[in-house]
């Protein structure tokens, strides 16, 4: 696709969602609210669709897709399941946890999908819109972030017209999504063990050593305002954006009362509204690295780099 304000945004009610089904039996691209952020859909089994999702965006071939499932039962055709990986399935699906697997030999997907590692990344969302489209197609969906590769994540439609317009068919509008933050992101390895890739929403697993790209929102540089970051800042210097938290006030602020649950909501939106800001720097005020600010300061660390 090319070309301006080309890309149709509807609501994401009963009609949303047919149109949105139709678009992506079709091999179409739509972006649609989850929990966490909004996400780039298109069918996993379909090279061509697959690859339609790697140009829009400008990924590298080399960064994995999550696919989304409706269930364990779906998510079962495509990977292996252990006892470890079926009861952090049971315990925490729906919902924004998303475990890397021994990819079965005859899952079907494209190749490009899970970036030819002998693993696959599977997530069974909790967002309604979500989860009414995953029901209405008999295939499972692919879904990066839906923004250029590298960028602010999307919380709204608003925030995906900012990146993707005309680069894809249609938005799905949910409205604000509530997370925030991208879904957690666990291997679960063969001895049991689980090891935390990508920190999120939930708190699960040992922390990983980072070395290689297993999952998605692994590379260093990512989540970028495209204006250089400063972290931990307590105060703005003349030239600085500052997004403030608890008792640092800012040009706008992730959480007045300190909360980082809010905080990780807002994070993507103050990221935008920086970007936007006249000011060429942004500055950022200390969050706290525990609960699901850990999730918040890898985001932030990664857009700074």
């Amino acid at each position: 696709m090319s070309g301006k304000n080309v890309t149709e945004v509807v609501l994401a009610d009963a009609a949303g969602i047919a149109r949105a089904a139709r678009i992506l039996e079709s091999g179409g691209l739509v972006a649609v609210p989850t929990e966490t952020v909004y996400g780039l859909a298109a069918r996993a089994d379909s090279a061509d669709a697959v690859a339609r999702i790697y140009a829009a965006k400008g990924r590298p071939d080399f960064n994995p897709l999550i696919v989304h499932v409706a269930g364990l039962a779906q998510a079962e055709r495509y990977a292996e399941f252990s006892p470890v990986a079926r009861a952090l399935a049971e315990a925490h699906w729906p919902g924004p946890l998303t475990l890397v697997l021994p990819r079965r030999a005859d899952a079907g997907l494209a190749e490009a999908v899970t970036a030819g590692l002998l693993t696959v990344a599977l997530r069974a969302p909790a967002h309604p819109a979500m989860r009414a489209l995953l029901e209405a197609v008999d295939f499972p969906l692919a879904a990066p972030s839906a923004n250029r590769s590298g960028f602010i994540s999307p919380t709204c439609a608003e925030h995906v017209l900012a990146s993707l317009d005309g680069r894809i068919n249609l938005v799905l509008d949910g409205g604000p999504t509530t997370a925030g933050v991208e879904s957690t992101i666990v291997a679960v390895r063969a001895d049991g063990s689980v090891e935390e890739l990508r920190p999120g929403p939930l708190a699960v697993g040992v922390q990983g050593t980072g070395e290689g790209i297993e999952a998605p929102g692994q590379l260093a540089s990512h989540y970028a305002p495209g204006k250089p970051v400063r972290l931990n800042a307590r105060e703005a210097e003349a030239d600085e954006f500052l997004i403030g938290f608890g008792s640092v006030e800012g040009d706008c602020t992730l959480s007045a009362s300190g909360d980082v649950n809010e905080a990780a909501a807002r994070l993507y939106a103050a990221l935008h509204e920086a970007a936007r800001a006249e000011r060429p720097r942004i500055a950022v005020a200390p969050v706290p690295n525990e609960g699901v600010g850990r999730a918040i300061n890898d985001r932030l660390k990664r857009a700074a780099a």
